[in-house]
């Protein structure tokens, strides 16, 4: 596809010029919404970039966040990774994907990557905008810190920086997005996995009142937040790893490069207390860190008047387990462990999978805890506690197309929407035995049907079915038939939310208590 350079477009902290494509859509890349994170203020909130003379040139894609290449056994999410670390000091930016056509008052979508709060950024390739653009929505993707320098909990910095730095491209977003034609008074946080879990955070933080109308949570978690005893472990860690003392001073004085080296030797931390499991059993050392979890805190009226879209797919921990063999090897023993690692009656809840999924392999059964101990309880909890407060609304999906890679094992896992909703499920590279969407070409429609139901929210708040109240739970189960359902897997969700708040961090919303 060839391109040219695009009008100029003003924004508060200077002008900047992006590429117009051939198919009717423009993009700006790499634009700053906050400065760069610099020696003792890559610990600080974020802060405004200063103005440049002239016009910044927005055609190329710029540097990442501090981060290791991730890497996931057999199957290639190198289009949901990206290529890695690609080095630079001003990565605090947003790309914006807007139609050629100079259209005005356009809904805006602000899309947060996941990656395990350690990876991802604006460069990966399943978040090309073009479609959005194509079909009249301003799409923006931001980069924000990552690992150590966004979510460790660090004396004498404040928490969650990776979160702030959302706020912060969300502000930037109400001041300049009209110059590229997009109505700040209708703009749609949404986010996947990590992205997800932080735009719940945002959901529920008092500073961001106001900066969006939407929100959507793909495969996120409302009950995903580490306690600060929990996240005080993986900051001695680090700081062990680093021969440091654990506060904010000392880790100022460390690069980047040995920061980066460092997160990727907490793997493993046992984040288990006397009143709380990891939200997270063991796959990152990383979340955010709050008394609250953003749950809760939407039960008690937080974002009570932003729309809500929340959703998970139906096989989310195949992910965890198919691309590394932990699938097909696994056992009752695995179950069992899964289960503990998640909840205080494992028996209990492993009995209830066992019940409603007869014939169920091992693999099975553990990859549905771990699906749900990650994802499943938490998204159900923020459904239902945002469902609670109905000056808004609420709206629920499952996502159930399957994969057939890996020999079919991989399923409808963790990430695999992300294709659909960007509408970009023809992209070479993740086609094969191999790669996400595996073998098998995807039902025709599904992109585009899917591709709409999220702009049609963002556009009306409305993505064509039902509304989730705390009595149906209506939900949009998304295949290559379109089916929606009331109060699915009612029994494993009531197994969720049954122990009391004290005992477990996946804790219950008053709704969701049978």
């Amino acid at each position: 596809m060839s391109t040219r350079p695009d009008a100029v477009v003003t924004t508060a902290q200077g002008a900047v010029r992006g590429l117009r494509r051939d198919d009717g859509t423009a993009t700006f890349l790499n634009i700053p919404y906050a400065a760069p994170p610099l020696g003792a203020g890559r610990f600080a909130p974020p802060q405004p970039h200063e103005p440049w003379d002239g016009v910044r040139d927005a055609t190329a894609p710029g540097p990442n966040a501090p981060q290791s290449r991730r890497r996931l056994g057999r199957i290639d999410m190198a289009p949901y990774f990206g290529a890695g670390w690609s080095r630079g000091e001003d990565y605090l930016t947003i790309n914006v994907f807007r139609p050629a056509a100079g259209d005005r008052d356009l809904p805006v979508m602000v899309f947060v990557h996941g990656g395990g709060f350690v990876a991802g950024s604006t460069r990966s390739a399943l978040y090309d905008g073009s479609a959005f653009a194509r079909d009249g929505v301003l799409l923006v993707t931001l980069n924000y810190r990552l690992g150590i320098l966004g979510f460790l909990d660090l004396p004498g910095a404040p928490a969650n920086r990776g979160l702030l730095d959302v706020v912060a491209a969300l502000r930037w977003v109400q001041e300049n997005i009209a110059a590229f034609g997009g109505d700040p008074d209708n703009v749609t946080l949404f986010g996947q996995s990590a992205g997800a879990t932080v735009a719940g955070g945002v959901l529920a933080t008092p500073e961001a009142a106001g900066l969006f109308r939407r929100a959507i949570v793909q495969s996120g978690s409302g009950l995903g937040a580490f306690t600060t005893e929990q996240a005080a472990r993986v900051t001695r860690a680090a700081a062990e790893e680093l021969g440091i003392e654990p506060h904010v001073g000392a880790f100022a004085d460390i690069s980047d490069e040995r920061l980066v080296a460092a997160a990727s030797e907490l793997a493993g931390i046992d984040l288990r207390t006397a009143t709380h499991h990891d939200p997270l059993i063991g796959l990152s050392p990383f979340s955010l860190v709050l008394d609250t979890q953003p749950a809760e805190s939407v039960a008690a009226g937080m974002g009570a008047d932003v729309d809500l879209l929340v959703g998970t797919n139906t096989e989310e921990g195949n992910l965890y387990l198919v691309p590394v063999d932990l699938y097909a090897t696994s056992t009752a023993g695995d179950v069992d462990d899964t289960a503990a690692r998640s909840h205080p009656k494992p028996a209990q809840l492993v009995e209830t999978y066992r019940t409603t999924r007869p014939g169920a392999s091992f693999g099975e059964l553990r990859s549905a805890v771990m699906g749900d101990a990650l994802f499943g309880a938490g998204s159900w909890a923020l459904a239902g506690a945002h469902a609670a407060h109905p000056r808004s609304a609420t709206f629920s999906y499952e996502f159930a197309w399957r994969s057939r890679a890996l020999g079919g094992d991989l399923g409808a896992t963790h990430a695999v929407e992300l294709p659909f909703v960007f509408d970009i499920a023809g992209l070479p590279r993740l086609a094969g035995e191999g790669a996400l969407l595996g073998p098998d070409k995807p039902p025709a429609d599904l992109a585009a049907r899917t591709h709409g139901a999220w702009i049609r929210f963002a556009r009306t708040g409305d993505p064509g079915w039902d509304r989730y109240d705390t009595t149906r739970r209506a939900t949009m189960r998304i295949d290559a038939e379109w089916t929606q359902v009331d109060d699915p897997r009612s029994r494993e969700r009531q197994a969720w939310a049954g122990p009391s708040r004290t005992d477990r961090s996946v804790r219950p919303c008053a709704e969701d208590t049978p």
